[in-house]
């Protein structure tokens, strides 16, 4: 029985809800940090790398109450957002599509690579590989390709976490051996499809829509091979408003995390069946 855990995008709120949702789970009995294969994606990419760091679910839960001191408010600009709507939905290649978000990646950010790579860093307890199975999707900016870090690539971790971090349009691209890469977000929420092969799933999405080429988690999800058991969670209305409408807002990260401890209670069952972990007697 192998068992695989997603983790999709959603900027400083979805790292917090997904710590919130997790955090909660385990108190319930069902720890999802236990999986066989890790998959994340920007804000999963984070979340990701922490729960495989060694510490404690716990504690890394506390860190989302603090205050954001050092973190920036950032927000996609509505020119740059149209720009990739528009590359999505005229483009019929996926990989074309990427691509196209890729140079107006590449042209279109003013933030410092370094200082980026800095405050992504200061975000990992630990900077080596996890033993476990942990990767990290990140789109190439010049074919459009998605590739899937491991600690087998040969990728320093923060410089893996920093390149699915890449939110086109905001945060400049991360530069791996010589090649551009963007945010893995840009392939999919969630990149669920890379859990194929697994027998349980559970998917945190806290973006869970898809537009174009670009498929839902619940799309990917759908389609993998073998009937896997299988959930998938995404922000409940109550998360929803605490979320905010801009998920780059660290002001918002806190009560994203509490918002998704609550929201735990909620989806328990579901969850439980399809991890296969059995009920408290």
């Amino acid at each position: 029985m192998r068992r695989a855990l997603v983790l999709g995008g959603g900027g400083f709120t979805g790292i917090g809800w997904e710590l919130g949702v997790l955090s909660g789970l385990r108190d319930s009995g069902v720890d999802l940090t236990e999986a066989d294969l890790i998959v994340g994606t920007s804000a999963g990419s984070v979340v990701g790398a922490q729960i495989t760091s060694g510490v404690p679910l716990e504690a890394l839960f506390a860190r989302q109450l603090r205050p954001p001191n050092g973190e920036v408010t950032a927000r996609l600009s509505r020119r740059v957002l149209a720009r990739m709507v528009w590359a999505f939905l005229t483009e019929r290649d996926p990989a074309r599509a990427r691509a196209r978000i890729g140079r107006i990646a590449h042209s279109s950010s003013t933030a410092s690579l370094a200082e980026r790579r800095e405050v992504i860093s200061a975000r990992l307890p630990s900077h080596d590989w996890p033993k476990c199975d942990l990767r990290i999707t990140a789109v190439n900016a010049r074919t459009g390709q998605r590739a899937a870090f491991g600690r087998d690539s040969g990728v320093a971790l923060p410089d893996a976490v920093l390149a699915s971090c890449a939110v086109p349009g905001v945060w400049p691209p991360a530069i791996i051996n010589g090649q551009l890469y963007i945010d893995g977000g840009v392939c999919s929420a969630a990149n669920a499809d890379l859990a194929a092969g697994y027998d349980h799933v559970v998917v945190l999405a806290p973006i869970g829509a898809g537009m174009g080429p670009v498929p839902s988690p619940a799309e990917q999800l759908a389609r993998l091979p073998g009937s896997p058991r299988t959930a998938l969670v995404v922000p409940s209305a109550a998360a929803k408003e605490a979320i905010g409408s801009n998920p780059l807002d660290p002001a918002r990260r806190a009560p994203a995390a509490r918002a998704g401890r609550a929201q735990a209670a909620e989806i328990l069952d579901e969850v439980r069946a399809a991890w296969g972990a059995a009920t408290p007697a």
